[in-house]
């Protein structure tokens, strides 16, 4: 089985002045996508800044992201619609007009270091009719074992995304949500709905490399990038998101489960022609 890797290149959370690196202006964008697909990437996370490099939610920007991002690669456009922890439900919801090919859906609210990511159940029913509405394919973000019986929850009761494939992330090593342990990931797993067809796993910060270990031994897929993590290891900073694609496939390739193409990322997630 091939392995897909998601890369997240930017985030809502670091700064610009913090880490100068970090893509935040659209042809950095760019640059990174073309190197990260190169490298293996077949999925890419977006969050967007304004022109003084503070997360936004600005339909405008979000349309002419998706836009650059389809005519200078191949990769799946996947937007966020958790945006900052401040963004309003309205704007989350907004962000599907942009038409992207998939999009992030958080199945709870969590606490996020000091912050509250607020997803109440109204608001994720809410977004997950409109992905089937507009035929868009989300990712299921699972931050605790909570949100793995919510999925459970929302299957049960509104059926199956667009396209009939059920796809999450478990996203582990947040402060506040499930620890990137080995045994907390085969716990999750074990408890994913059976609707589920594929999943990928995210390891904050120093629980990168374990939970990358650990997700591909259990038939997983990958999702890195400086969004999650800004260490290559110990007092070795990341220079470009590249770095993590590159060392993600080699992962991969060490397990046996070479990197897909963009194209057979769409075919797994049967994403919509576009």
């Amino acid at each position: 089985m091939a392995t897909l890797i998601t890369v997240a290149p930017t985030g809502a959370e670091t700064t610009k002045d913090a880490c100068p690196t970090l893509p935040t202006t659209l042809s950095e964008l760019l640059e990174t996508a073309r190197r990260c697909e190169a490298a293996g990437a077949a999925m890419i996370h977006v969050h967007v800044r304004d022109h003084e490099h503070r997360p936004t939610l600005d339909l405008g920007r979000l349309r002419a992201t998706v836009a650059a991002l389809r005519a200078e690669t191949n990769l799946i456009v996947q937007l966020s619609t958790g945006g900052a922890v401040t963004d309003s439900f309205e704007d989350r919801l907004r962000v599907l007009d942009a038409e992207p090919d998939s999009c992030s859906l958080t199945m709870g609210t969590v606490n996020f270091g000091d912050e509250v990511f607020a997803n109440p159940w109204p608001f994720v029913v809410e977004l997950y009719e409109l992905t089937q509405e507009l035929h868009i394919v989300p990712e299921f973000e699972l931050f605790d074992l909570g949100h793995v019986a919510a999925l459970h929850r929302l299957l049960d009761t509104y059926g199956l995304p667009y396209g009939g494939r059920v796809h999450c992330d478990l996203v582990m090593g947040v402060p506040g949500g499930m620890p990137g342990t080995t045994a907390t990931l085969v716990a999750a797993v074990q408890a994913l709905p059976g609707a589920v067809t594929s999943w990928s796993a995210t390891g904050i910060g120093r629980t990168t490399l374990p939970v990358a270990m650990a997700a591909l031994s259990c038939g997983g897929h990958l999702r890195v990038g400086m969004e999650d993590t800004l260490t290559l290891s110990r007092g070795r900073p990341v220079r470009h998101n590249v770095e993590l694609v590159e060392r993600a496939a080699r992962l991969a390739e060490l397990a046996q489960r070479p990197v897909m193409s963009p194209d057979d990322g769409r075919e797994l997630l049967n994403i919509k022609p576009r």
